[in-house]
């Protein structure tokens, strides 16, 4: 299988103040909107995608026609005290997980969209103990 891209597409009817939140706060631009679908991508040197679908479009195979739950989405940042300030401190986002240093190799808090999709922003840090030999080495 030749691959051509990959996105999250999030299942929730909370489909505008999502992409505000996505847009304002993490720099995505909508490269298409519906009322029911909003597909999203940050620019850049390497670009992402991410899209909102309203969970309820026939679209979805009828079973599966549930908001999202239980999803996490990593953001690796250069800087992750840089972005606590920024969307803590100053946007004034709950932390759901504080800013911490953790054990196997990340610097990071959690934050929550507007369709409670769990933001982890990390920042990679060397791991300690047993951690540092649990990595592949690339």
């Amino acid at each position: 299988m030749k691959l051509t891209s990959f996105y999250p597409v999030i299942g929730t009817s909370r489909i505008q103040e999502s992409r505000d939140f996505y847009t304002r706060l993490f720099g995505f631009d909508v490269t298409f909107e519906a009322d029911w679908y909003v597909s999203l991508r940050r620019p850049g040197e390497q670009p992402y995608e991410l899209a909102l679908l309203d969970y309820t479009h026939p679209t979805v195979p009828e079973a599966y026609r549930r908001p999202v739950q239980g999803l996490l989405l990593n953001f690796e940042v250069e800087d992750v005290d840089a972005e606590w300030e920024r969307l803590v401190v100053s946007e004034g986002l709950h932390p759901e997980l504080e800013l911490r240093s953790e054990e196997f190799g990340q610097r990071h808090f959690i934050v929550a969209d507007p369709s409670g999709v769990l933001i982890d922003v990390i920042t990679e840090i060397e791991p300690l103990g047993e951690f540092a030999t649990q990595f592949a080495n690339p």
